[in-house]
């Protein structure tokens, strides 16, 4: 593990962006990355030494007909469910269906790749939704930019940093 440490110059861009977004905060976090992936919450989880539950994943849905990115940030322990999240979203979604983005609409929308992407840090402002699970624990982990690299924060935090919704995700 390394903290704050070197990043390639293909990853310190989607890393800086991360960093630049949470000293604009006034949050002192710093972005740890490893040698191993964090791609997934497991991964991570076995990476950091946590639980996989004080993992939060941010996952990248979109609305079916307009094709609106829509971001969820959940504990690493839970499983979206789609259409508990089309019914919680339903008026700031404008009614629409709410599915799982592909990996270019990812990519495409947030600038990140999937197992990467931050809940943080976007040049996009999306509908949020924070898994209210989170907010059990003391400290959560993010992704950082890259499959590689996370960061520590406040769940409480990092739900107002996001601009996020909080509620139940499954």
């Amino acid at each position: 593990m390394a903290t704050d440490g070197p990043a390639t110059a293909a990853s310190g861009g989607r890393i800086d962006q991360v960093r630049a977004c949470l000293a604009a905060a006034g949050l002192d976090s710093r972005v740890v990355t490893f040698a191993e992936t964090t791609r997934t919450a497991s991964d991570a989880a076995v990476a950091i030494g946590c639980t996989v539950g004080q993992i939060a994943k941010s996952l990248i849905f979109r609305t079916k007909r307009s094709e609106r990115p829509v971001l969820v940030i959940a504990s690493g322990v839970n499983r979206v469910n789609e259409k508990a999240l089309t019914d919680r979203l339903g008026e700031a979604a404008s009614g629409e269906r709410i599915v799982r983005a592909d990996a270019d609409f990812v990519r495409r929308t947030t600038g990140f790749a999937i197992g990467g992407v931050p809940p943080i840090g976007h040049g996009v402002v999306m509908l949020t939704l924070f898994d209210r699970d989170l907010l059990a624990h003391d400290v959560v982990w993010a992704a950082a930019g890259t499959p590689h690299a996370v960061f520590a924060i406040a769940p409480a935090d990092l739900a107002r940093l996001s601009g996020a919704v909080v509620g139940p995700v499954t």
